[in-house]
């Protein structure tokens, strides 16, 4: 079946050319995980290196109900083919893809046991197969050198955080100029004891290496209490589980997921010091590939103190209300294992914080409960505590994300409805517009950008837009702006961040922005139900709301120069380039279950999934 639009002509094989359920269609991501909001029969590079993860290592999968993706993944490959390979014993599918797009591509992903994201592909050798070792380590989606030792400069131990206005920072990347990482953190040092002396922490996430995660603690706090919040369920929670067997100082916490197609997608930290409390909201995995040549975001709290002894529950309460917002959200997991927590936290002193929370967590909410979460929450949020703008119809909305759910068959059904107006809204009493509707970009990479980024083809992995949700949604496309990041030194470093904005016509301010865990979905943000007096969120998310009032700002300037990122900035650092710049004519938005053969990546190689 073929499909053509404005952005190129897709060609998918039979076994993709089937309807599925759009309830599915909600949103993801990561290399080792199935997409429970894309297709049910995902069929993508990260299925491949999920299997060797879970036979060497038993990571985890994403949770989820009704059609299992955990299932078609074993019975599903990709593999990424060296270009230009000889055919020797392809299937006859593969025969015709090579001579069709005149590349002729190898068969050695049949026999890929161990050996399916080598960088360097052979054809296969008629001798007897040798006994292949143990390895030591998964096979990697981005080469066997993907494994090797960091280079020195990845962290700095003794690294102490610009103390800025924002407390917005970029995470390190690996081969990139090195005044670009000149601010950023990495993992190693968001956990550092420059921060403060380790006594107990949480770990919400999504995707987890328990291995590597214990190996970014510092080693004077590797056997500190460690709490798991995950969303794994049956055969994937005893995977995570088995994971953590040697570590006997970790402990878990499933999060309950009750709405079909929900993840729990939430990425925070929560640690204890001797010295006081921290919280850290983030967009990276605890895997290594979110945390090396990916472009991710987080937000790193100040240090909480103790409240004196005697104080009342809810004191040290910031202008914000986090303190409240982020026991609210804690409790929504109706988890006996948070509970400690929530009484800790309600012991220290949070009146520092000057931005807002936004969570989503999974249920149907009625009444004022449908302004607590989801994009509803950012609507409130916006209506309290912005003001209006002169010339507001010329604000654009910007809005950047890694993934992408079904929004139906036209913008009219959630996109251009009830999402935009929450984006759009500007302080209170806004009245209904009969100007043209207001600017929206939407920053999705194309196929050219995945190819030629940090990690070729594999950076896809992370970008889970499937043919099935795509075909549906033409429309969406004429949205969509390519990946840029000249700025931050970060063109290269495929998303996995998510941010929102609104911003000036001429781009050199913002009302406000968000970074959060949420993609473009229904899932993520909510949707609306029984004539819009019902609200039904499907997944946990969390993210932080920046208001130019909690700054005593009007707007916030955009950072012409974020780096080398030294914190005394006023002005906010955007981690893209604005203005975002559509697709040309030949881009295309990634597709991340179908071939791509026509030119190889920055490693040499083409994407077959099959």
């Amino acid at each position: 079946m073929s499909r053509e639009s404005q952005h190129g002509k897709w060609t998918l094989s039979s076994s993709d050319d089937e309807d599925e359920d759009p309830s599915a269609q909600t949103t993801s991501e990561t290399r080792y995980e199935p997409d429970p909001e894309a297709s049910p029969n995902p069929v993508t590079q990260r299925e491949v290196s999920r299997e060797r993860v879970e036979k060497t290592r038993g990571v985890g999968v994403g949770a989820g109900s009704g059609s299992d993706p955990r299932q078609a993944a074993r019975s599903n490959q990709v593999n990424r083919e060296k270009f230009g390979a000889g055919v020797t014993t392809s299937s006859a599918k593969r025969k015709k893809e090579s001579e069709d797009t005149g590349w002729a591509l190898s068969s050695s992903d049949d026999d890929c046991e161990n050996s399916s994201f080598a960088d360097h592909r052979k054809a296969r050798n008629p001798s007897p197969k040798r006994t292949k070792p143990e390895r030591a380590r998964p096979a990697s989606p981005h080469g066997a050198s993907y494994y090797k030792e960091e280079p020195a400069d990845v962290f700095d131990a003794g690294f102490l955080p610009a103390d800025g206005a924002f407390r917005f920072y970029l995470n390190r990347v690996t081969g990139i100029e090195k005044k670009f990482n000149t601010g950023a953190l990495h993992i190693k040092e968001i956990l550092s004891p420059m921060l403060g002396t380790l006594k107990e922490s949480v770990q919400f996430n999504y995707c987890f290496d328990i291995s590597w995660m214990v190996q970014q603690y510092p080693p004077e706090f590797r056997d500190k209490p460690v709490m798991i919040v995950h969303g794994e369920k049956r055969e994937s929670k005893a995977r995570l589980i088995q994971q953590a067997q040697p570590y006997t100082h970790i402990r878990f916490c499933q999060a309950k997921l009750d709405i079909a197609f929900g993840t729990h997608h939430t990425k925070m930290m929560l640690l204890w010091y001797e010295e006081g409390f921290r919280v850290v909201i983030l967009t990276s995995n605890l895997i290594p590939a979110d945390w090396y040549q990916k472009t991710q975001g987080l937000w790193l709290s100040p240090l909480y103190p103790k409240l004196p002894e005697g104080s009342p529950f809810l004191a040290g309460e910031s202008p914000t209300n986090f303190k409240s917002d982020l026991l609210d959200y804690l409790r929504s997991y109706r988890a006996p294992e948070l509970e400690e927590w929530i009484q800790r936290i309600g012991e220290h002193d949070l009146s520092q914080t000057r931005v807002y929370l936004v969570g989503s967590t999974p249920g149907r909410f009625l009444g004022s409960d449908m302004e607590k979460w989801g994009h509803l929450r950012l609507r409130k949020l916006l209506s309290e505590n912005t003001q209006r703008v002169q010339n507001e119809e010329a604000w654009p909305v910007v809005a950047q994300f890694s993934s992408i759910g079904s929004m139906g068959v036209d913008k009219t059904k959630w996109l251009a409805a009830e999402f935009q107006h929450t984006l759009t809204t500007l302080g209170k009493g806004k009245k209904v517009s009969t100007s043209p509707e207001i600017p929206m970009y939407l920053v999705y990479p194309s196929v050219e950008n995945v190819r030629t980024s940090l990690e070729g083809y594999p950076a896809g992995g992370s970008l889970p837009y499937s043919i099935q949700t795509a075909q549906r949604q033409l429309w969406l496309h004429s949205y969509f702006h390519y990946w840029s990041a000249e700025v931050t030194g970060r063109s290269h470093a495929m998303p996995h961040i998510k941010t929102y904005m609104r911003t000036s016509p001429d781009f050199a301010e913002l009302s406000w922005f968000l970074v959060t865990s949420a993609n473009l979905s229904k899932a993520a943000w909510g949707a609306l139900e029984k004539n819009n007096t019902q609200m039904m969120v499907r997944s946990y998310e969390l993210g932080v709301l920046f208001l130019p009032s909690a700054f005593d700002m009007k707007t916030f300037k955009v950072q012409k120069n974020p780096f080398p990122a030294t914190g005394s900035s006023a002005s906010f650092p955007v981690p893209f380039d604005l203005p975002p710049q559509p697709y040309r004519n030949k881009d295309q938005p990634w597709i991340w279950n179908i071939p791509y053969t026509q030119a190889p990546d920055t490693h040499g190689n083409v994407w077959v999934p099959s």
